[in-house]
């Protein structure tokens, strides 16, 4: 699932530096595996949220 999701922000024209797995997150008798969204520059912040908002808009003119 992190690599479908760093492949989908890299076509949508965001990168996110320190995308990766959360290896604490994957030990333990029940495992839940959380993918670490990282830290990221105000620019890629910005380009995230332009995104995010353009996909709501698109969503309710369907």
């Amino acid at each position: 699932m992190r690599r479908e999701l760093r492949d989908a922000l890299e076509e949508a024209g965001v990168t996110l530096p320190s995308l990766g797995l959360d290896p604490l997150s994957c030990t333990g008798p029940n495992p839940r595996p959380l993918i670490d969204l990282g830290r990221c520059d105000m620019a890629t912040a910005r380009g995230l949220t332009i995104l995010l908002r353009e996909h709501r808009e698109w969503g309710r003119e369907r």
